[in-house]
């Protein structure tokens, strides 16, 4: 089948995927636009996953003012090698997440950093009120870790929807940019000051 240029140059403008890449995967998805962009997106993870054990000791630190001057985001993003830390894409994944992290407000990077007592105090707020609504007990585990999960996409940044695309979370449009750059990118950490 033969593949329309137009959303071969479509599919590259939107995953930053190469043309050949990019024709292989409508190739492979029969034309469908969305079936190539969600196969690009998993070459992304696992070109991603390889590289996630790579020390990643160059990088940026970035700074975003908001709101004239009320609100100041300062990122430190680390990647492999200071070529890449010079790279646009680079650049403006540090200044996205920067962007998002001025509107969310994340509590923690990850779901690593939250206290064990922070996390055991949410479970026990959850475990009463499902023992109050009389739900099972061999079901309040699975409930609670839902529960913990919609908590941690509220106050860790690697789990919150994305501002700039809601169908992704932060962490996986880091992998993203990771399958498109070809390097392991960490946000190493961040600072939020408002007034």
């Amino acid at each position: 089948m033969a593949v329309n240029t137009e959303l071969i140059q479509q599919l590259r403008a939107q995953t930053g995927a190469g043309i050949l890449d990019a024709k292989k995967a409508l190739d492979e998805s029969g034309g469908d636009y969305d079936k190539a962009v969600e196969a690009l997106r998993k070459r992304g993870q696992k070109v991603a996953a390889k590289k996630s054990d790579r020390q990643t000791s160059e990088g940026l630190v970035h700074s975003y003012i908001h709101g004239e001057g009320r609100v100041g985001v300062i990122v430190k993003i680390n990647c492999e090698t200071d070529f890449v830390a010079r790279n646009e894409q680079f650049k403006d994944l540090a200044h996205k997440v920067a962007m998002h992290i001025a509107a969310y407000n994340p509590t923690y990077l990850s779901r690593e950093d939250v206290p064990a007592d922070v996390v055991e105090r949410e479970k026990a707020v959850h475990q009463e009120m499902l023992a109050k609504e009389g739900k099972p007990a061999d079901m309040m585990d699975k409930i609670i870790e839902g529960k913990l999960n919609k908590f941690y996409a509220e106050v860790c940044l690697l789990d919150q929807e994305f501002l700039m695309d809601d169908k992704m979370s932060v962490q996986e449009y880091v992998v993203e940019t990771i399958g498109k750059i070809g390097e392991n990118i960490q946000i190493a950490e961040y600072a939020r000051l408002s007034l």
